[in-house]
């Protein structure tokens, strides 16, 4: 995007301007061919709520929800005979519903275009020339779901419907998304196996234990009461088939075990004693962790005959919140957003691959609650757009007294252009301070590595803070922000040790107390979303993996075969990417490939998504979990990268999945945004997994 006048916050492609001026006059069939109207009947709320009333709209394809909304409701006061019930209520009042298989699906994603939403296309689906929506007025939350919530926030530490501390929606959008895929496994697991969910393994028994066992067999205690008895049992036999021979064994004797004479196997199961861990299903007994452990510490089995857990207990609690399909937040194709060839009047979204202006910040600056004792300080700001580990671009502003307000007020321009931000971007600022005689105030917006910095003056980060500069929505952020600043501990830090933790985009909360940065980042006339990328075909892919020289190839290899804790050099990750498609044959090689990557260069993006493509040799390699766990951590922010190493870790057993609970969700915080293919996993884990399981761990 190019500036009319550079100082103004409001941004207005030149590009377009010449566009404009070169346009055929607005007609309806010229609008027919750049824009799909899409026909929807409106069911429409009225203060009679026994009445209902319609309206049939033509909504154009790449409007947003919250245009059509006003579009609702301009029409509703013009035609409705209760005008005065939309005089009183605005749209926020109301949500937009649609039905889909039976199921109710909110249309929540006010910034979304008409054309991505799941309703429109599962009527094309079904080849409806006219969908439904329904406008229902928001109700006040019930006083079950307020103390719920209330619970929930002193659980976490804090109220997660507070927003003060937040720069948009995100955890609750986040929160209404993940609604669906939790209703999805709650009602697929089998309740009375969840309330007795077995703690199971389908690892061979090792030989060291198998040794202590005699012909293949084990002895058990099975108690009732205060009465208890020894039995023989096959290290194969299942619990179901041990119940069945223990009846058949105690046939006669029931009343010694307490046991009602009408009742039979089935109506009992096995838990051990002292826990709330049982021992059911078809699974052979050696495969269970509790008979392993005594097995393998020689201790007597011990197990109690129970009645069976009520599966009540464990039921879940209905969500008040209308569900949210897949779909939402989700933009389109470039073909769909881009202004190329459209009437200027028919645009309300604009494709960020059509914004070649280099992106820039203003630095308004900084104001702190408590100078430092030493008054003869300078301080800058260091901006840093950084992906992952990798930094895309760097520039400080110039060094001016430590005060209690310093003000820049200056335009920060960087060396990347808006339209290769990569998803999962940050803007990342912070806050340096050194001696006055030692820092230069020459320089201007100097790059980290320019010669005219002064690599001899010592300084000292001071505070950080980050934000996104693409957010959950994928549209690009604009307009003012004001950032509660993280202070970093310790003297003469060392910037490696926290790196990783300055990867958050949380602000600091304690406002009263920390640093606050005001930066404004430019506004447009419509709002900028990051497209979709369409997976197409590289050509030159098969040129590139024509036969390679011997010697390369044993270079090559070598690299593949490095230690992961030592860095690449330029020129290796050079080779990596030259020969990408060998590369991508190891999938030893897919971290140091993938850290090739420039991900500031949206044509290197787009060609490394056509190479994931063709990851056969990754999906079909047996699970290697310390080398899926490398991309999942702090050096790779793409979320199909992050997503193609969880689709690897679906192959794990819940019980392995326990095994590496903490560096899964340690890995959680080097995701860039909530609603993440890894906290989906561990979501969809937890739910399979019991209560009564992870207090056993415990």
């Amino acid at each position: 995007m190019e500036l009319g006048n550079y100082e103004q916050p409001v941004v207005m492609r030149e590009e377009a301007k010449r566009r404009r001026r070169r346009m055929k006059p607005h007609s309806p069939a010229s609008n027919l061919s750049s824009v799909e109207l899409i026909s929807i009947e409106f069911i429409l709320p009225t203060s009679n709520k026994q009445v209902q009333e319609t309206m049939l709209l033509e909504i154009a394809g790449n409007c947003t929800v919250e245009q059509m909304k006003a579009q609702i409701w301009m029409r509703a006061i013009e035609m409705s005979q209760t005008t005065d019930f939309y005089h009183k209520f605005p749209p926020d009042q109301f949500i937009l519903q649609y039905q889909k298989k039976g199921q109710w699906y909110e249309i929540y994603d006010k910034h979304q275009v008409i054309q991505t939403l799941d309703c429109i296309l599962y009527w094309k689906v079904l080849e409806k020339k006219v969908g439904k929506i329904s406008v229902i007025q928001k109700q006040k939350p019930a006083q079950a779901v307020q103390e719920f919530q209330t619970q929930l926030n002193d659980l976490i530490g804090y109220d997660v419907t507070d927003v003060s501390n937040v720069h948009d929606d995100e955890l609750e959008f986040t929160r209404r998304r993940l609604v669906t895929p939790r209703m999805i496994e709650v009602a697929c697991r089998d309740p009375k196996l969840y309330s007795m969910h077995p703690w199971i393994t389908s690892k061979p028994l090792p030989e060291y234990v198998l040794k202590k066992i005699t012909n293949n067999n084990i002895f058990i205690i099975i108690h009732r009461g205060t009465t208890s008895q020894k039995i023989k049992v096959s290290i194969d036999d299942t619990p179901d088939m041990i119940l069945q021979s223990f009846f058949t064994k105690m046939a006669k004797k029931k009343s010694l075990m307490d046991i009602p004479e009408d009742h039979s196997e089935l109506d009992f199961v096995l838990r051990v004693c002292g826990r709330d861990e049982y021992i059911t299903g078809e699974t052979p007994i050696k495969d269970f962790h509790w008979i392993r452990q005594c097995l393998k510490n020689g201790e007597e089995i011990h197990l109690v005959l129970d009645d069976p857990p009520d599966p009540k207990e464990d039921e879940v609690q209905k969500e008040e919140w209308p569900l949210v399909d897949d779909c939402t937040g989700v933009t389109g194709y470039h073909e769909q957003l881009t202004i190329d060839g459209k009437d200027h009047e028919r645009v309300f979204t604009i494709s960020l691959w059509d914004c070649n202006r280099k992106f820039r910040v203003k630095i308004v600056g900084i104001d702190i609650p408590v100078l430092p004792r030493n008054t003869e300080l300078t301080v800058f700001v260091e901006a840093n757009i950084q992906h992952g580990q990798q930094l895309l671009s760097q520039r400080r502003t110039i060094s001016k007294p430590f005060t209690e307000e310093v003000l820049w007020n200056t335009w920060v321009e960087f060396d990347i252009k808006i339209k290769d931000l990569p998803k999962g971007a940050l803007l990342n600022l912070q806050i340096y301070c050194g001696k006055a005689q030692a820092l230069s105030t020459k320089v201007n917006l100097q790059s980290h590595d320019s010669p005219n910095s002064d690599s001899k003056c010592k300084t000292q980060l001071l505070y950080y803070v980050n934000i996104l500069l693409i957010d959950h929505r994928s549209l690009l952020r604009s307009g003012e922000y004001v950032l509660h600043m993280w202070k970093i501990s310790g003297k003469g830090e060392e910037q490696g040790s926290i790196n990783a933790d300055k990867l958050t985009s949380a602000t600091n909360p304690d406002k009263e107390n920390s640093m606050a940065i005001s930066i404004v980042l430019d506004k447009y006339c419509h709002p900028i979303a990051l497209p979709k990328h369409r997976i197409t075909s590289d050509p030159q892919g098969d040129r590139t993996r024509a036969e390679m020289p011997n010697q390369l190839r044993k270079q090559l290899e070598a690299i593949i075969d490095t230690d992961p804790l030592n860095p690449l050099t330029p020129e290796d990750k050079e080779l990596l990417w030259h020969f990408r498609y060998e590369s991508i044959k190891h999938p030893k090689a897919y971290p140091k490939l993938l850290s090739s990557v420039k991900w500031g260069q949206q044509e290197i993006v787009a060609k490394t998504y056509q190479l994931l493509a063709k990851r056969e040799a990754w999906d079909h390699s047996s699970l290697d979990v310390g080398l899926t766990m490398q991309l999942l951590d702090c050096n790779f922010s793409d979320e199909n990268v992050r997503a193609m190493a969880v689709q690897k870790l679906e192959s794990l057993e819940d019980d392995d999945v326990l095994h590496y609970l903490l560096q899964l969700v340690q890995a959680v915080k080097f995701e860039p945004y909530h609603d993440s293919a890894l906290a989906r996993f561990l979501l969809k884990r937890g739910l399979r997994v019991s209560t009564s399981k992870l207090n056993n761990i415990k």
